[in-house]
């Protein structure tokens, strides 16, 4: 088992897990999750330095580093991305990106089985982040893409045909469905991406030879063009 590190920054908390091994071979997981309103930046190092000392692991003896490439916060992917490019250049190791929308599919999986998963994150402007997943440990990637990634309205938002768990702040948003919430077998509305579900899908990723150089670590927005409100000028 390679010792993998996974970031993820993308909502309101701050989240680190290490998968690593101990001495007597045998697999283990470290993690921190906080909540971290606008002090991802701070809190983030601290807590990679916290797991690894946990551990007994030196950052020179990672294999990979992962990280939640999105969607969420445009500033909170940007600084995991950020932080997982410096590592990954320091110590000359891949990057593995991961979607923020899958490790909430894998993390409602262990909760409720035998469902397929409508994960959806608030993504402001009255719109949301939405995908659907199916678990399947017989596939090379186990997250199955059933809906894909997308950002739209969300009296938009498909309910799948099959059993299903909704999960995540998208749900919360206004004109979001009722009906999706009513038929659900569960509804997980504060749900938030955590990184120990990341490290369990970048492993995945790794042994099918899926690890990125640093420079081609990038945050996916899933919007084409971030609006931004122009403060008047004034004479």
């Amino acid at each position: 088992m390679p010792n993998l590190l996974a970031l993820d920054t993308s909502g309101n908390s701050c989240s680190v897990a290490l998968l690593c091994q101990t001495a007597g071979q045998v697999d283990q997981m470290v993690c921190r999750h906080e909540v971290a309103q606008r002090t991802h930046t701070q809190r983030l190092l601290p807590m990679i330095a916290e797991v690894l000392q946990e551990a007994g692991i030196r950052q020179r003896e990672l294999d990979a580093i992962v990280y939640g490439r999105g969607p969420g916060s445009f500033t909170g992917i940007r600084i995991a991305a950020g932080v997982a490019q410096g590592l990954s250049f320091g110590l000359d190791i891949p990057l593995i990106p991961v979607s923020t929308l899958a490790a909430m599919a894998l993390q409602a999986h262990q909760t409720y089985p035998e469902c397929v998963y409508l994960c959806s994150l608030d993504a402001r402007m009255n719109e949301v982040y939405a995908a659907t997943y199916g678990i399947d440990r017989q596939t090379l990637d186990w997250v199955v893409a059933l809906q894909s990634e997308q950002v739209l309205s969300p009296d938009l938002v498909m309910m799948p045909e099959q059993p299903f768990v909704v999960c995540g702040s998208g749900m919360q948003v206004a004109d979001f469905p009722a009906q999706i919430v009513d038929q659900a077998r569960a509804c997980l509305p504060d749900m938030e991406p955590m990184a120990q579900y990341m490290v369990a899908l970048g492993a995945i990723q790794l042994v099918q030879d899926k690890g990125q150089l640093p420079e081609h670590g990038l945050p996916v927005y899933l919007r084409d063009e971030i609006t931004w409100q122009k403060l008047p000028r004034y004479q």
